[in-house]
């Protein structure tokens, strides 16, 4: 049985993390690894609706894993907090 790989962020502490949540918010945050964007664009690179763009958005945010910066619409980003990605260096 193959297990998905999540990434490290997207488990969050306030919430109860389930498969579609934590599968949702791996490709909300890849997206934003790649570049900061507002939630329409992160919701559309990442092949994910708006409003569960958004959503998961504030719960990253409530964590301060992501910031919003500007006026609306609001360009989001990785603050840098949490916990680091570990690449094969072999």
């Amino acid at each position: 049985m193959v297990k998905e790989a999540y990434h490290a962020n997207a488990y969050l502490s306030s919430i109860k993390n389930i498969k579609r949540g934590l599968k949702a918010r791996t490709l909300v945050l890849n997206m934003l690894e790649r570049r900061s964007a507002d939630a329409k664009t992160v919701g559309s690179e990442a092949g994910i609706p708006y409003a569960v763009a958004m959503h998961h958005l504030k719960l990253l945010r409530s964590e301060a894993i992501v910031e919003r910066k500007g006026d609306k619409p609001y360009v989001w980003m990785l603050t840098g907090l949490g916990q680091k990605r570990l690449v094969d260096s072999g």
